[in-house]
């Protein structure tokens, strides 16, 4: 039987992994899909060649499709986000400049510490700062904006800006941007050609932030319903291969390769093993679970989260709470995750939304199949956000 073929964008970035995996461990053929991956520019390119029709799903930033459903974005056709394809992997850096004038005030760069990093930015930017972000509405902007607005940061003295990930060390170096938040390598890539520092961690601000999802237009579901089981499916298993640590080496010889990253393969190494250089001095930091592509439910796409994301989203944008947590909830697709992926052996939580921020250790909660365990999910100033309403 001929092989179904599918067009998946991406970004080249380490956490686009589990597309790749999918794709060159044979994951997708044994479901019967011959990808085609088509590396991409920007995120509004991935936007707009999806809604097109361009591409048949999308590697995209987890709050994308929340800002669409809210008409924050082109006239397009409805699109949803049908499981998270990463957790964490998301890295803040400062310039070599401002990173010379924190050490000289005593921070020691420990790359743990959000409250001592966030006081020290502080003290040493004046309160002032430009950061660059990969686009408006992404989970590297939320947590900007709310480790910075918890560090003493006037909004008023904070400019944040849109950088491409693979441009973000040329902003640094030409002082566009002061600091960057952004998912590896290319925050490694930044130290590599020593324009840059890394300050902290995104998990250090929430214990679990999710990255990237799969997002697909909601017709594309709806009439290839068995393509978008078995494309779901395909990626699923390969999360799971890439969240065994034995693999993550192998992933990275894989994702760097000249048709995705194009990078050496040590620097997208550092990403998947959590073990990253900090400074061009040499300073190495050890991470464990930097980023997670299957255990503990990283896959699921809470409902929750797109309340969260959704009702930060409309404060900015002066909309109405509720109604764009609502509309944000039904473009979050649990209902699809739990359809096509139980008969991969996929255990499902017994519910579909939670309290976001409520976990500081690994949780035990109810599934289908009795009892499965959850990643930490706190943020580092106590911060909970309970959904006013959920539904399956």
């Amino acid at each position: 039987m001929t092989a179904q073929v599918l067009t998946l964008g991406y970004l080249p970035l380490t956490d686009a992994a589990p597309l790749i995996v999918a794709h060159e461990l044979g994951f997708a053929a044994e479901e019967g899909l011959d990808l085609r991956l088509l590396r991409l520019a920007s995120w509004a390119q991935s936007r707009d060649l999806l809604g097109a029709g361009v591409i048949d799903a999308a590697h995209m930033l987890v709050p994308m499709p929340i800002a669409q459903s809210l008409g924050l974005g082109p006239a397009l056709p409805d699109v949803d986000l049908v499981m998270v394809l990463s957790q964490g992997g998301q890295v803040i850096a400062v310039s070599s400049d401002l990173a010379a004038t924190m050490r000289a005030a005593g921070h020691s760069f420990d790359f743990a510490d959000p409250v001592a990093a966030g006081s020290a930015l502080h003290r040493s930017s004046g309160g002032r700062l430009r950061v660059g972000v990969p686009f408006p509405f992404s989970t590297q902007a939320e947590l900007v904006w709310h480790w910075l607005g918890a560090s003493g940061f006037d909004r008023a003295g904070v400019e944040v800006v849109t950088v491409p990930p693979p441009m973000m060390a040329g902003a640094v170096a030409r002082g566009e941007v002061d600091a960057f938040c952004v998912g590896e390598p290319w925050a490694s890539f930044a130290v590599e050609t020593s324009v840059a520092a890394l300050l902290l961690p995104g998990k250090a601000i929430w214990a679990s932030p999710p990255e990237k999802g799969l997002v697909l237009r909601r017709d594309f579901i709806e009439t290839r319903g068995d393509d978008t089981g078995r494309l779901m499916r395909a990626i699923w298993r390969a999360g799971r291969w890439l969240d065994r640590p034995e693999n993550r080496g192998t992933a990275a010889e894989i994702v760097s390769r000249a048709d995705y990253l194009n990078l050496p393969s040590e620097l997208a190494e550092r990403g998947l093993t959590g073990r990253l250089l900090v400074s061009p001095a040499g300073e190495m930091r050890q991470l464990r679970d930097f980023i997670a592509f299957h255990d503990g439910a990283a896959t699921f796409p809470w409902k929750s989260l797109a309340a969260f994301f959704a009702g930060r989203i409309a404060r900015r944008h002066g909309l109405e709470v509720a109604p764009a947590m609502e509309r944000a909830m039904g473009c979050f697709r649990s209902d699809i995750y739990r359809q096509m992926l139980r008969p991969a052996g996929a255990d499902l939580p017994g519910a579909s939304a939670k309290v976001e921020g409520s976990m500081r250790h690994a949780h035990a909660v109810a599934s289908e199949k009795g009892r499965m365990i959850l990643r930490p999910d706190a943020f580092f100033d106590g911060h909970i956000f309970e959904p006013p309403f959920a539904r399956r």
